[in-house]
């Protein structure tokens, strides 16, 4: 009765949460937009979604490798993902032998199934409402550092008492700016292995030209199956696991996306911050974004003149490129998206209305000088953030110094550290360093020093940054010594400390100049910068808690939903075009006519698979054709997604899966931030189209026979 009471007082506490189109649902919650959703077209209910007394959609839905969304498609564990989440591993099994990112991969029968170390899903079994508990003696007269305190000591009690009750994971987080609190249980499966891929001219088609763009042709998916022990509990890997049998697997619909059929994303959306002040998106979209762009921007140019020279550079860097080029399109987008959108304008007006609504009453003196306190805490948090940004995206992206910095903890030991201890980090460093020197090439990162470091000097004064970068007279004489002094550029040198570490060799270690490089780095971090950005953050998120409050007062109809953080969310809408501008209309879908049309053989981004290219001269589409004759490649649809959807199951009215999300347009990439529900489209590769690489193209029929196809 308690937990009824709680919810019942909760959602008073939150009417606008009830019925919403846009937003990112917690699908415990989703009876209370079952009629919204119904009403646009949906024809399965919220206990079909989510339901702890029987199988539910939710059961097939992962969070894959703690970064993406995947979803079970068969009785036998075989995951969907998108081929940029599944990259990284794609990667590791690549070599010059055996290129998979060029020329894919397909696991004929399970035998030939990749491992993949590292990588691991997770379900959700069940969340619980536990914030009575979690909330247990706050009080509002306690400061942010008491409030606190109180609550992790409160999650800590909670954690440990369901863990000794649970075999799954227990994990609490904060919803709604910390008013509300919901308890986790997961369960985590580490035996997952490659199983398909296509060619990344396909799994990558466009490259970063046309990521984050409209219209899209990318086959952007990669197949793995999960592993279980013979009773279908998690394990680590072995030959004697079996394939995990789920409660649920998703049906998979031919039938395609019409413009106007109701669609819905289950999956892990990251972060949004939608309720920020105008400052702070102001300050994001307009001086900490372009900055990182630019130094991303300089570093791709250097990684690409080196790829197209030579094809192993290429598949080494290949991982690293797309991570860069990923974050580096989309903060274009974000800039350009809140500036065209007046995005800052608008929040500024609103500010405007919520000041004149405080000042008419006196029991809303609890607001009044919260855009005051945002504006000042924003002013002195600007140098901060510069002197953060520049760190990262210049100081540690040269790899040499990031690689050291690894090291650090080494360089400390002494004879009274415990050997057991030297020998964990020893063991550690051995795969660390294996995996560097497999994906490193020196002239790339001497280049990329030599224009960070410059470009470090340029925007950051003498006395506000780290001590070495004072000492440069000549930064293209600097690198060189640095490089030639340095152990940490000869994979040789670095097994030979490794193979027969003792204490004694930490003083030399700790002498190495890449690592004092690193250590500047971070010392002057955490004397300069950490304590000011800890301080005024902690005291805009309460700020920030508060100002969420007076929102949701002023406007108590007002179309509001929680910020994402990872967790588990459904988010609806329509299948639809768009207008990004005055004279240009997008339909919601492309076609493999499209590829032909960019096909360009002398950029590697825009080659076309010739097999691709004889089964669309043929029109040999199988059963994987749209009505129309054509074959569907991708689809657009006004669904509120963000990072961490990458993956995630897009689905029809039934609840069958129709597509893959894998990418937003470029003029809505600014959702984060600030949602237009008229320019923001989420990108999906059309089921039909993956299905139909997987058995014409690749001729592996064996994975469709496993799948649940409806006509």
């Amino acid at each position: 009765m308690k937990r009824k009471t709680l919810l019942l007082a909760l959602l008073a506490l939150f009417p606008a949460f009830l019925f919403a189109g846009e937003g990112m649902w917690i699908p415990m919650l989703l009876q209370y937009n079952e009629k919204e959703m119904q009403e646009m077209g949906m024809k399965i209910t919220a206990e079909d979604i989510y339901s702890i007394n029987h199988s539910s959609l939710k059961d097939a839905i992962v969070l894959f490798g703690g970064g993406c969304t995947g979803e079970i498609v068969s009785d036998y564990g075989l995951l969907l993902t998108n081929h940029h989440c599944g990259y990284d591993y794609i990667q590791k099994h690549s070599s010059v032998e055996h290129d998979y990112l060029t020329k894919g991969f397909w696991a004929m029968n399970k035998g030939e199934e990749l491992p993949c170390p590292g990588l691991s899903v997770i379900f959700l079994r069940e969340m619980r409402d536990v914030t009575e508990k979690i909330l247990f003696n706050v009080t509002p007269d306690m400061t942010e550092e008491e409030r606190d305190a109180k609550i992790n000591e409160n999650m800590k009690k909670l954690i440990a008492e369901f863990e000794e009750e649970t075999p799954y994971k227990v994990s609490i987080k904060p919803f709604f700016l910390g008013n509300q609190y919901y308890m986790l249980f997961n369960e985590v499966y580490t035996d997952v292995r490659l199983v398909g891929c296509p060619p990344s001219n396909i799994g990558k088609f466009g490259g970063d030209t046309d990521n984050w763009v409209w219209p899209r042709h990318t086959g952007d998916f990669s197949i793995f199956r999960v592993y279980a022990d013979k009773d279908g509990h998690p394990a680590a890997y072995s030959k004697d696991n079996v394939p995990y049998k789920p409660a649920k697997h998703l049906d998979i619909s031919l039938k395609g996306a019409e413009e106007g059929d109701f669609a819905f994303v289950f999956g892990y959306p990251a972060r949004t911050n939608e309720y920020l002040p105008a400052v702070a998106v102001d300050q994001e979209a307009n001086l900490i974004d372009p900055i990182t762009v630019d130094l991303r921007g300089k570093v791709l140019d250097i990684y690409n003149k080196y790829q197209e020279q030579d094809p192993k550079v290429r598949i080494q860097y290949a991982s690293k490129h797309a991570g860069l080029g990923n974050g580096w399109k989309k903060w274009i987008g974000v800039t350009e998206g809140i500036n065209h959108f007046h995005g800052v304008e608008k929040k500024q007006a609103f500010e405007k209305d919520f000041q004149e609504w405080v000042m008419q009453s006196r029991s809303r003196y609890m607001y009044m000088h919260l855009l005051k306190d945002f504006e000042k805490n924003y002013k002195d948090l600007e140098p901060y953030e510069l002197a953060y940004t520049y760190l990262a995206e210049a100081g540690l992206r040269i790899e040499l110094v990031s690689f050291a910095g690894r090291f650090a903890k080494l360089s400390e030991v002494n004879k009274d550290t415990p050997q057991e201890e030297i020998e964990k980090m020893v063991a550690a460093l051995k795969t660390t360093s294996n995996a560097f020197f497999k994906d490193y090439y020196e002239p790339i990162d001497r280049e990329v020093a030599v224009m960070v470091l410059n470009e470090y000097l340029k925007a950051q004064p003498a006395d506000f940054r780290p001590d070495f970068l004072n000492d440069i007279k000549d930064v293209n004489d600097y690198v060189d010594k640095l490089f030639a002094k340095s152990m940490f550029t000869d994979e040789a040198k670095v097994n030979e400390l490794l193979d027969d570490f003792k204490p004694s060799k930490a003083k030399k270690l700790a002498k190495d100049p890449a690592l004092q490089v690193y250590q500047s780095l971070i010392g002057f971090y955490r004397e300069k910068v950490y304590d000011q950005i800890s301080s005024i953050s902690k005291d805009n998120a309460r700020l920030q808690r508060i100002y969420m409050k007076g929102q949701m007062e002023m406007h108590p109809d007002r179309r509001l939903f929680p910020d994402a953080n990872f967790t588990l969310r459904v988010t609806y809408g329509k299948v639809e075009g768009f207008k990004p501008q005055d004279g240009k209309t997008y339909r919601h879908f492309t076609t493999l006519e499209g590829i032909m049309q960019k096909e360009n053989p002398d950029i590697y981004d825009y080659v076309v698979e010739p097999r691709l290219k004889e089964l669309y001269n043929k029109k040999d589409y199988g059963r994987y054709a749209d009505k129309d004759g054509t074959m569907h490649v991708a689809f657009t649809a006004s669904v509120h997604t963000t990072g961490g959807n990458s993956g995630s199951p897009i689905l029809n009215a039934e609840g069958q899966l129709l597509g893959l999300n894998f990418d937003r347009c470029w003029e809505g990439t600014m959702s984060d931030l600030i949602y237009d529900p008229d320019i923001c489209r989420n990108i999906s590769v059309d089921i039909r189209y993956v299905l139909f690489i997987i058995d014409k193209f690749a001729g592996a029929g064996h994975l469709i026979d496993e799948m649940t196809i409806v006509e």
